[in-house]
């Protein structure tokens, strides 16, 4: 007997539609982490390609971000921030040094440390590569979105902004 006297979903009938309620916007929000996920790559790739520093790799570009908004910062440090072997790192490093994008210099406390900062070579590529892309960025957001599509895309960032949040 699925429904009461008054006509009412009986208590396992109405667990088995807010179970199915919560199975489908489950299933929602993994379509829109895909979408979005996917979405921010085509738009990464995009921005890279926007960039007069064709040259150097995603992880090359990605050190130099990280040096010019954190300051120096060791082989070690790069490297746990980055996610990757402190191997790996240093031939990231050794290769901006090489291009004359990042600078040594001995640690002022340890030693056996050395910290890398942006050259001034390096200050203005990084300049150059944000300044290519947000122009990239900005020229689309006009041309392509309607104001009331800007407004939302502003509301839509805060929203991104938060989910990143740590």
């Amino acid at each position: 007997m699925p429904d009461n006297e008054a006509g009412q979903p009986s208590g396992k009938e109405q667990e088995r539609t807010d179970q199915g309620r919560r199975d489908q916007e489950r299933q929602d929000q993994e379509r829109i982490a895909a979408d979005l996920a996917a979405t921010v790559s085509q738009l990464m790739r995009r921005l890279r390609v926007a960039s007069p520093q064709g040259a150097l790799t995603p992880s090359q570009r990605t050190v130099l971000g990280r040096l010019a908004n954190g300051g120096p910062a060791t082989t070690a440090e790069l490297a746990r921030a980055e996610l990757v072997r402190p191997q790996s790192m240093r031939v990231i490093v050794a290769k901006l040094e090489e291009l004359e994008l990042v600078t040594r210099t001995p640690h002022p406390t340890d030693g056996r440390q050395v910290l890398f900062s942006l050259t001034e070579y390096g200050v203005e590529a990084v300049a150059s590569v944000r300044h290519s892309k947000n122009t990239w960025l900005a020229d689309a957001i006009a041309h392509r979105l309607s104001p009331e599509e800007q407004r939302a895309l502003a509301d839509a960032t805060r929203l991104l902004q938060r989910l990143v949040e740590e």
